[in-house]
């Protein structure tokens, strides 16, 4: 009596499949940086020998593709090399918030607290939650991206699920947080800061409103939550298989005390964490505090402590982890809490090597103008394509999706494409928010899936820690159902927001008319 043959895969399984065994057979992601730089090079080279340019619309300056063989860019390479890889704005992010959340793991205090949510959570409901968390966690700015993802791996992991799976919804979200979100946060000021420079181009009265997009992203909150719970469930887990306990991490046996906690050694930690988010507020609320910027008005006045919140992370992890550790015994003396601080920066060697790479990449592909140029360029093709308003808008989304692949700062592309976009948008009837939430809705969706960012590496990495066999092309395989179910979902609702707009006349949301 033979097996009975497997039964067959899907397509779109079998699409999955062949991207894994496709990225599998990539170097490692240092030697792929290493194979990007040489083709930024080469491009580069070609494109200023063609003399390729764009002239910026606010400055009328004509930025021209800079060859990065030439002198003054071998110089910059050679004598900036240490400044280009310590200015790497996730690399201290990371480092700082592992500092602390590094003790936390190793003492135990994250597996206690996160066994212990799972326990009093109902689990039909633990992805929704993972997603509504990573949608939220833009107020927390990219150390979100640094936090959640491997907490919510663990969380998976603990309620027998596959903690790939987790991880993977968590990053998703924390990614399309910051078109999905339900509050306004710190992200909408940085955005529409920059959008109200290019209004005013054509009206100089226009003031930017941080809640002037608060309707469209919580509408795609609600959407993403949505989507993301049926692609990790119904597409993404399926797919990874039955979790084997057995290959997770073991912080707590690995420095050798017994994963048993005192009795109300938790709590302790808790209310050591909760002082500490009381501290903060504290230097927020009360008149005069450092947090808050009293010359400056609107949301403006709240930028110090946004970027804050990435020291409080770090001192709500490192100091109720201490505590959690002196009451477990794992911490008896000073030295300990030195020793656990080095092991985690320790482990996240194989990021930093990753991230001297990735550094140089990006300032490099900065240097070359090349970045700049195509999104000039792109938002220039667009305004001359002639399509319907509501389709133009649907441009914007499929040009801030793509140029992800290029750029992966969202304000850095918004910088160049903003002041184009505006101009031309607002003369056509649409409104200043309503073009930048067009924008917002591409860029929060492919970039999910694209190794340019330089949070990919560090999920990579955190992928390896459940898995260390995880390679790009598995890794871009469990990414990707989320990045193209986000991106056809921002579509729909950036089509039919646009379609309700220009369908109830001047007054509805997001519509613009030029004064006279």
């Amino acid at each position: 009596m033979t097996d009975a043959a497997p039964p067959k895969k899907s397509f779109p399984l079998r699409v999955l499949d062949a991207v894994e065994r496709f990225g599998d057979r990539l170097p490692d992601p240092v030697f792929i940086f290493l194979w990007l730089i040489g083709g930024v090079v080469l491009a580069s080279v070609i494109c200023s020998a063609l003399g390729v340019s764009a002239t910026n619309p606010v400055t009328k300056e004509v930025l021209v593709a800079q060859s990065l063989l030439a002198p003054g860019n071998i110089r910059t390479l050679l004598t900036e090399m240490a400044k280009t890889f310590t200015s790497f704005a996730p690399l201290g992010l990371v480092l700082l918030v592992m500092l602390g959340a590094g003790v936390a793991e190793r003492v135990g205090l994250l597996s206690a607290a996160i066994a212990g949510l799972v326990k009093a959570s109902p689990k039909a409901i633990l992805t929704p939650m993972v997603l509504l968390i990573g949608l939220l966690s833009n107020h927390a700015a990219d150390s979100g991206i640094v936090v959640l993802p491997p907490l919510a791996a663990v969380v998976f992991a603990a309620a027998g699920r596959h903690p790939i799976a987790g991880l993977a919804c968590a990053y998703a979200a924390t990614i399309a947080s910051f078109a999905g979100n339900p509050l306004p946060g710190q992200f909408d000021a940085l955005i529409l800061g920059f959008t109200e420079p290019a209004a005013r181009l054509l009206d100089p009265t226009w003031t930017a409103n941080l809640a002037g997009n608060w309707y469209f992203t919580a509408s795609g909150a609600v959407v993403f939550t949505l989507v993301g719970w049926w692609v990790t469930e119904k597409v993404v887990e399926p797919r990874l298989g039955p979790w084997k306990p057995a290959a997770a991490p073991t912080p707590a046996s690995e420095i050798g005390h017994p994963p048993a906690a005192p009795k109300g050694a938790l709590i302790q930690a808790g209310l050591t964490a909760l002082a500490v988010v009381a501290v903060w507020a504290a230097l927020v609320l009360v008149p005069g505090g450092p947090l808050r910027d009293a010359a400056a008005t609107g949301p403006a006045q709240w930028t110090p402590f946004f970027r804050s919140l990435v020291s409080g992370f770090f001192l709500v992890f490192l100091l109720s982890g201490c505590v959690y550790g002196l009451r477990t015994g794992a911490i008896r003396k000073d030295a300990d809490v030195v020793r656990l601080m080095s092991e985690s920066i320790a482990a996240m060697a194989p990021y930093i090597v990753l991230a001297f790479v990735a550094s140089h990449f990006i300032a490099m592909f900065n240097w070359s103008n090349l970045g700049a140029i195509t999104a000039i360029n792109g938002a220039d093709a667009l305004r001359q394509s002639g399509l319907p308003l509501a389709f133009i808008l649907l441009g914007v989304t499929l040009l801030g999706a793509t140029l992800d692949m290029f750029i992966s700062s969202a304000s850095a592309k918004w910088a160049a494409l903003g002041p184009v976009l505006v101009p031309m948008l607002m003369l056509l009837g649409v409104s200043p928010e309503m073009t930048t939430a067009a924008y917002r809705m591409g860029d929060s969706s492919l970039v999910i899936a694209s190794p340019m960012t330089p949070y990919f590496i560090l999920i990579l990495g955190f992928a390896r820690r459940w898995a260390p066999d995880m390679g790009v092309g598995r890794l871009l395989a469990t990414l990707l159902p989320f990045a193209l179910a986000f991106f056809v979902a921002g579509l729909l609702v950036t089509g039919l927001w646009a379609a309700f707009a220009l369908a109830t006349g001047p007054a509805a949301p997001f519509h613009y008319i030029i004064p006279s």
